[in-house]
């Protein structure tokens, strides 16, 4: 079979890794992809916001399935315009897709059917939104209701950092419309985890659980960016805690998708607080997260496009995925400045050193060629992902790597999966 991978980041070179050891896979195009997913297909100068011409491709190429990596695709509608082609895509409608594209559509689902997550009001002007926030004596989440790369959620520890996010995002427009409306949300205290399942509107099999790394800096400092780091799994989801998960959240979730008539099909991510009080959905994202997809696919034995078909067929209550029992660790160095204002076209080298260890993967995510040499072209450059007997040994493994790479003002969090090592003590 023929497929087509739209997408150019560290999430798209992992599915494509994966992808290119499947055995009923022809060929793999990957659109616009970058030079990690070079090695595992073939890069397709078409860029993921190009539709017509995407399309089009697929037609001539005659694709059998299109995987949509990222989530502005799929909350255009993309998914719709292939399938009305007739071509299978893994991936929600653009209706469904607005889980996460539409946090205000999100927070409905979720009230409606009395899935748990924070309480929380939706301001779609900014003096209403002040006026609240400043009666408020608790911490507060400010969040932009629309798309905004993993970075429209400002944790604010008091009232006046709350005014200040919302004027940021509502005033400022920082994320242009994806700001326009705004939910302000009680501050959850606990523990995050990332919780992936493949979902063919009626069955639901979960991945095996990951922990996401979204502050700046160690110890959870910092600005939020689009994750510094993850690792699989996250002890603190026991067997115990996954079915509570599965039965209180994902369940309802894709119940209530299908009553809402917009029944859910692809990947859907939770991301959990795993508060005092039980599991509480902080978001919902509608593709694989970025970057927990590399430590779960190297850690994944099972054929990810038959797992991709079945999917799309409904067929999800006919596979067993097998996993590698040893952790994965993926550690990504960024430009120095990220998630602010960096630099790029910084030349890389020692990868190939890093992956000499057959237990290393390096993810590309920002990266491209310039002059015939590998450079920076993005704030998350490389994730770099080891397999270790232990989640300790996965650590070692990922950050020996990182040493081994070098780039001018590379950038990385020293303590990623210090929270999963410190707690097994």
């Amino acid at each position: 079979m023929n497929v087509l991978l739209i997408g150019n980041g560290g999430r798209e070179h992992a599915i494509a890794w994966k992808l290119s050891k499947s055995k009923d896979l022809k060929k793999l195009y990957i659109a616009p992809g970058n030079p990690g997913t070079a090695k595992c297909g073939e890069n397709v100068d078409i860029k993921a916001d190009e539709y017509a011409k995407l399309l089009a491709f697929a037609k001539d190429k005659k694709v059998g399935l299109v995987v949509i990596g990222p989530e502005d695709p799929l909350s255009d509608g993309l998914t719709d315009k292939f399938e009305e082609a007739g071509i299978k895509v893994f991936g929600p409608s653009g209706k469904a897709a607005q889980l996460e594209a539409d946090k205000a559509f999100a927070k409905q689902i979720m009230k409606t059917n009395s899935i748990p997550t924070a309480e929380s009001r939706t301001y779609d002007n900014f003096a209403d939104a002040k006026s609240y926030i400043a009666s408020r004596d608790e911490p507060v989440v400010v969040k932009a209701v629309g798309l905004a790369k993993g970075k429209g959620v400002f944790v604010c520890d008091d009232p006046a950092e709350g005014i200040i996010a919302a004027e940021k995002i509502m005033e400022g427009k920082i994320f242009g419309k994806a700001g326009e409306k705004i939910i302000v949300e009680d501050k959850l205290l606990g523990q995050e985890a990332s919780i992936l399942a493949f979902v063919d509107s009626r069955n639901i099999y979960v991945l095996e659980s990951a922990q996401d790394h979204k502050a700046i800096g160690d110890g959870d400092t910092g600005a939020n960016t689009g994750g510094m780091g993850a690792y699989c799994p996250a002890p603190i989801v026991s067997d115990k805690l996954m079915d509570q998960i599965v039965r209180e959240i994902l369940v309802p979730t894709v119940d209530g998708m299908n009553r809402n008539g917009t029944p859910y099909r692809g990947i859907l991510y939770a991301g959990v607080m795993l508060t005092q009080g039980g599991p509480r959905v902080l978001e919902f994202n509608c593709r694989f997260g970025d970057p927990e997809t590399q430590p779960i696919l190297s850690r994944l034995k099972s054929d990810l496009l038959e797992a991709m078909l079945a999917t799309c067929d409904g067929k999800l209550d006919r596979i067993t995925l097998q996993w590698d029992s040893r952790p994965a660790v993926c550690v990504v160095m960024a430009s120095g400045g990220y998630p602010d204002d960096y630099e790029k076209d910084k030349e890389i080298t020692g990868i190939e050193d890093a992956e000499a260890d057959k237990d290393v993967t390096v993810f590309h995510a920002g990266t491209t060629i310039k002059d015939g040499k590998l450079v920076t072209a993005g704030g998350r450059v490389l994730g770099v992902t080891g397999l270790g007997d232990t989640i300790a040994d996965a650590k070692a493994k990922a950050y020996q790597a990182v040493e081994k790479i070098k780039f001018e003002k590379a950038y990385f969090r020293t303590d990623i999966a210090d929270k999963a090592i410190k707690g097994k003590k």
